[in-house]
């Protein structure tokens, strides 16, 4: 049963008056802990100091170290400009690319766990960044070569900073910076800006063309234009990730942070970007920007704006602070102010520059004035000093190396890395070296290096169009160093390093060790051997070598290698130049340098000695013959069977016919369809057949009254010319395209089938490609090639099939030469190639030497042995080249006979001049060996019949490829080039005196060789 509502209502009415109390202290304690918590927020707002507290003990957790070997902990960054231009964005895959190549990490960052977890968190590392980095190269002494820090100029500190720049942009960015009252300020947010920021994102959310002001402070916006994707910021996310990175690196130094805000001004002004001009590149702080788009001296204009305001000085000071302050607001939008907004930015400069004067930042008379100069933006920058490019030919090559070592993709972008690289070059040595080249050069520095005399320069010839290449390398440590590598051409080209030269008897070097190779080849097939299976092993009759061996083993008590090497330098040659040798294709001659050696008989060991050719050019015909058996059996299998007889005339016909279509391309290709008809006419017989032939052939489709015009137009001014309409409608019918095969419109033509088919495939196809028209043309060639198959040419075919299995033997000694450093894919397919036709270059040719002199033994050759990158930061990382285990490349034996022949040259054949070897200042003598080279390159022109109508010399080369002691090689060149090299007749004596010449400033590297010779025996021994 319930009770009254009136009893109830009583028993309540006591406990009322309690519990409104209770409800009104509980709202005032509410409302006094939110006044404490917003006044709490407020005054941390304003001081900073809890988050300077907090952070400040974290920043002492935050660091990294460097220890020895790699480091399992780093975190790379990712997007931001700053840790990509510098490389620290692409360090994993330098390192791997590094690794590969030889080298080891020595030593690396490690950062501490607080430092790790923040990257994991998303943040950037927060460390003390550098402002300014970039490629720097020391030589093996540690002196500097090449430096290219980026920007070119910074302010060093904040008060090397005019502080008329510190004032204006403050007030443009970040007004309370710099504020003393409060020493725990965080930099890397202003409440107030953050605020209203916020309330405008808010408004865009209703009105979306509301405008969209920035809360970025100083701080914020380095990390902005620094480390996020692009330098922009893409997000709200972005943005607070911006700020906590900011504060952390705020606090690193303790929690007052009056320091590290000054040092914000200084990191801004030195890094904001302010884009990019031609022949300049990227564009990164203020300093710079004043010299790229004012042309203005750093030290002129802060002097300027360092000395007080004075009349004489307001027109200096207003232009030179207008156009700093210009830079402060085109960093908004560098690409648009500094380009085509130009006019705006000058509006807007001038808007500036009122609110600088009314808020008192700047004198009103330094205002007045600066609004009445234009800005002056310079249209063009200023162009670098020129350097000589002999100056930095090592420097070039090392960049070059430095590109491929670390896949790289211009020069620019490795200038910017933040790396410091010790080359193995010695500077001393090689500036000496290039100065003693560049005056070789003069009549006065060429006599007193002995220049002048028989078989190197006459006393009329002039010295300055020849120019010389050196390059002398050392092999300690298990590489082979480059100590000095230059040469007196001021042209990017490298004599070293580029082209493809004619050396000369150089090749012999090549050739005879490919000799030795085959010799030993064939004591390890029939070394073993009993006599009586030695007789029964049948050669083929073409395969000299094989039959010398077969004999030799036969008769020999010594079977060693090292003997039958000995005895394979002392087989004979003729060295008569009265023989027609078939190589190449056709026919050629030969002849010797001296006349005297032309009725001679001379061992290949004499031969090489006195470099005589003939003896070389039959050494090569044996060597071809030997690997023409080799890579495809007894001649009588090839030129018997009927199968492998059509499989080479096959691949034959395929391969001259696509010779000839890429001939044709590039004939007619960058041509109209009409200027093509024309070059094609300008070579036919004036024969109405003839003209008819060609033009149905190009244009079968076309119309008479085309074909009537062209006959017409043709055969202007001939006996033919008055040639009726009849007459011409008889001719476009009866030359019809389907009246005659290709190969017989070829033939009434007098034009190759082929060049007629081009011609017309390229009138229907304008943009075909090379590769397009060689497979269009598939069907056309086989049957141009038809003939070739008829059992009446049985000759013809056999020299064609001769032809491709001598190829194949080229390409075979072309794969022994490029094991042992040659540095193109393939050699002349001649005889000559023993004598210098395939060319070389003069730093594969010592590293052939080298290998000799390492007993046969390959090492890598080492232009740079340190690398650091990103020193002082949570990437730095230390990499050394390391010495690999040598490469057996050509047998000791093989090594040790090469040698002697080597210093036969010198001891008594064409480099007689170094006999004496290179003398050292304290007396001692070190001995010299090498292989000389004389190249005299021409170009020929035959008429019919083989006949020489024109004979131009290209170029004359003279080269020297050395070893001196036991340690140091390397080559020399003299090259002249057309329309030069005619004038000259000198020789390899010109690169042997040249060398001569260069001891005493080599002798720096030669001084501690007693000491190497030690070094050098301890490796061997181990």
């Amino acid at each position: 049963m319930s009770r009254p509502l009136e009893e109830r209502s009583v028993r309540a009415s006591p406990a009322t008056p309690a519990r409104r109390w209770i409800t009104r202290l509980a709202v005032i304690a509410c409302v006094v802990i939110c006044a404490v918590a917003a006044r709490m927020t407020q005054l941390e707002m304003q001081s900073s100091q809890r988050q300077a507290r907090y952070l400040s003990e974290l920043g002492r957790e935050i660091g990294f170290s460097v220890d020895d070997g790699p480091s399992a902990s780093m975190r790379f960054p990712s997007a931001g400009p700053y840790d990509i231009r510098l490389g620290y964005a692409s360090l994993a895959s330098f390192e791997e690319r590094i690794l590969a190549r030889g080298f080891a990490v020595t030593a690396q960052a490690r950062g501490t766990a607080a430092m790790l977890a923040m990257a994991d968190k998303g943040l950037f590392l927060p460390y003390e960044e550098k402002d300014r980095a970039g490629l720097a190269l020391l030589d093996a002494r540690g002196t500097r070569l090449y430096n290219a820090a980026s920007p070119s100029v910074v302010y060093d500190d904040f008060e090397s900073i005019p502080p008329v720049i510190v004032g204006a942009l403050l007030f443009i960015e970040d007004r309370n910076l710099l504020d003393e009252r409060e020493p725990y300020r965080n930099p890397a947010i202003d409440w107030g800006r953050f605020g209203r920021a916020l309330f405008d994102q808010g408004v865009r959310i209703v009105d979306k063309r509301a405008p969209q002001p920035g809360g970025s402070t100083l701080a914020t916006q380095i990390e902005k234009f620094r480390h996020s994707s692009g330098g922009r910021t893409a997000s709200p996310a972005e943005k607070l990730r911006q700020i906590a990175s900011a504060s952390v690196r705020a606090y690193l130094d303790g929690p007052q942070t009056m320091p590290a805000r000054r040092q914000l001004v200084v990191r801004y002004l030195n890094s904001v970007p302010l884009a990019a001009r031609p022949g300049v590149g990227e564009i990164n702080g203020l300093p710079d920007g004043m010299a790229a788009w004012y042309g203005r001296d750093f030290d002129e204009y802060n002097r300027i704006l360092n000395a007080p305001i004075s009349a004489e000085a307001l027109d200096a000071q207003a232009l030179a602070f207008k156009q700093a302050l210009s830079l402060m607001i085109a960093q908004r939008a560098p690409s648009r102010f500094l380009r085509p907004g130009r006019p705006e930015l000058e509006r807007l400069t001038d808007s500036y520059l009122r609110l600088l004067g009314a808020n008192g930042i700047i004198a009103p008379a330094l205002r007045d004035t600066a609004l009445a100069v234009p800005l002056g933006l310079n249209p063009t920058p200023r162009r670098r000093e020129a350097v000589s490019f002999v100056t930095r030919k090592g420097v070039t090559a090392l960049r070059t190396n430095l590109l491929s070592t670390l896949g790289v993709q211009s020069l620019y972008d490795l200038d910017r890395l933040d790396l410091t690289v010790t080359a193995t070059l010695d500077n001393a040595v090689q500036q000496a070296v290039s100065d003693r080249l560049a005056s070789a050069a003069t009549r006065d520095g060429a006599r007193d290096a002995g220049l002048i005399g028989y078989h190197m320069l006459r006393p009329k010839d002039d010295p300055s169009k020849i120019s010389y290449s050196f390059t002398l390398m050392e092999r300690r440590g298990g590489a082979n160093l480059v100590r000095v590598q230059t040469d007196s051409v001021d042209q990017p080209f490298d004599i070293s390093r580029s082209g493809r030269l004619n050396l000369g008897s150089t090749a012999k070097l090549r050739t005879v060790t490919t000799y030795l190779q085959i010799i030993e080849d064939l004591h390890t097939r029939f070394g073993s051997m009993s006599a009586a299976q030695l007789h029964a092993v049948t050669p083929d009759r073409q395969d000299a070598l094989t039959r010398w061996a077969l004999d030799y083993l036969a008769k020999t008590p010594d079977r060693s290698l090292a003997a039958m090497l000995d005895a394979a330098v002392q087989r004979k040659y003729s060295a008569s130049p009265g023989e027609t040798f078939y190589t190449g294709g056709g026919a050629q001659s030969f002849n010797n340098f001296e006349a005297t050696d032309n009725s001679r008989v001379l061992t290949v060991e004499r031969a090489f000695q006195h470099s005589v050719n003939l003896v070389f050019v039959r050494l090569m015909r044996d060597i071809v013959h030997y690997e023409m058996v080799k890579v495809a059996g007894p001649s009588s299998g090839w030129l018997d069977d009927p199968a492998v007889r059509h499989a080479y005339l096959t691949r034959f016909a395929d391969a001259e016919s696509r010779v000839y279509m890429s001939r044709f391309y590039g004939k007619y290709r960058p041509k109209t369809a009409d200027e093509a008809l024309a070059v094609l006419l300008r070579d036919v017989r004036k024969s109405p057949p003839k003209l008819a032939t060609v033009l149905r052939s190009v244009a079968p489709d076309a119309p008479q009254a085309w074909f009537d015009a062209q006959m017409r137009a043709a055969l202007r001014g001939t006996p033919s010319a008055s040639i009726t309409d009849q007459d011409l409608a008889k001719l476009y019918v009866k030359y019809g395209i389907d009246k005659f095969n290709l190969n017989d419109r070829g033939y009434i033509a007098s034009v190759h089938p082929l060049e007629l088919w081009t011609v017309n495939y390229l009138r229907a196809h304008p943009i075909a490609t090379v590769n397009d028209v060689q497979e269009a043309s598939r069907d056309a060639r086989v049957v141009v090639y038809s003939w070739l198959f008829k059992t009446r040419y049985h000759a013809t075919q056999d020299r064609r099939i001769k032809r491709m299995v001598e190829l194949q033997a080229y390409a075979d000694i072309a794969k022994s030469w490029r094991a042992l450093g040659y540095p193109f894919s393939s050699v002349t397919p001649s005889y000559a190639t023993a004598i210098g036709a395939a060319g070389d270059r003069p730093e594969s040719l010592a590293q052939l030497i080298g290998i000799v002199e390492n007993e046969g033994r390959g090492l890598a050759t080492e232009r740079i042995s340190t690398l650091e990158f990103a020193k002082d930061t949570p990437y730095e990382t230390h990499f050394v080249h390391v010495s690999t285990r040598p490469k057996p490349l050509v047998a000791p034996e093989i090594a040790s006979v090469v040698q002697r022949l080597l210093r036969d040259v010198v001891a008594g054949g064409t480099a007689q001049r170094l006999a004496g070897g290179m003398t050292l200042a304290d007396g001692r003598s070190l001995d010299v060996s090498g292989k000389t080279g004389t190249g005299d390159q021409r170009f020929n022109v035959y008429a019919r019949g083989r006949r020489l109508i024109e004979s131009r010399k290209m170029n004359r080369s003279a080269t020297f490829v050395f070893v001196i002691g036991e340690r140091f090689f390397g080559t020399l060149t003299a090259y002249v080039r057309e329309p030069y090299a005619a004038r000259y007749d000198f020789t390899s004596a010109l690169a042997v005196q040249m060398l001569k010449s260069l001891g005493p400033v080599l002798q720096p590297l030669f001084a501690d060789e007693k000491a190497l010779r030690t070094e050098n025996d301890a490796e061997r021994f181990r």
